[in-house]
């Protein structure tokens, strides 16, 4: 009887510890996706979200706003905390001083653009399409160019960030355009 209270107070515990770890892991991921959180440092508060400010996904007719985690973070549980690992090197960046000014962030911005384009990419730009689809555009109310381009897109394949880049940040892409040389992530940041 001894042996079963044990087990059963042991038991208890270790669901009990279960539910806060699982509670702490939900509100950390709440407070890091928070647009508070984004911008807490001030060379994100100074350059990406007075950009973002100024775009259509902060401010439109229908009222609906996209966050920074709207964007970029994934909305599954799994991925996002693969995301959450990922982005953890831009707060290290910050306090080692790489990118604390925004002198800094501008100076490395474009490889920082670079990688977060290329996950878009692999992903067939998910996040993109957490909001928006193919299938629920209104191609016949879309100006003719855009509604080429979409048509286009979706007979080839092409993916959201494959046209556009700089839709809610300055248009940093030309840079890369006209960049030479491709950039070797793995000696970058």
């Amino acid at each position: 009887m001894r042996t079963l209270a044990r087990f059963s107070g042991l038991l208890t515990g270790l669901v009990l510890l279960m539910l806060a770890g699982s509670a702490a892991s939900v509100a950390f991921v709440q407070h890091t996706s928070s647009v508070d959180f984004c911008t807490s440092c001030h060379e994100m508060r100074e350059t990406v979200y007075e950009e973002y400010k100024k775009t259509i996904h902060y401010n439109n007719v229908h009222g609906v706003r996209a966050a920074c985690a709207d964007c970029h973070i994934p909305h599954t549980w799994l991925d996002t905390a693969v995301r959450k690992v990922y982005a953890a090197k831009d707060i290290v960046h910050h306090l080692l001083g790489t990118i604390d000014t925004t002198e800094k962030f501008e100076a490395r911005r474009l490889i920082m653009a670079e990688r977060v384009w290329a996950h878009m990419k692999e992903n067939n730009s998910r996040e993109c399409r957490n909001c928006h689809s193919f299938d629920a555009m209104s191609l016949a109310e879309q100006k003719p160019r855009a509604r080429k381009q979409h048509e286009n897109a979706q007979n080839d394949g092409s993916t959201c960030i494959d046209c556009h880049k700089g839709i809610a940040h300055k248009a940093v892409h030309q840079q890369a355009a006209a960049n030479d040389t491709p950039v070797d992530f793995s000696l970058q940041f």
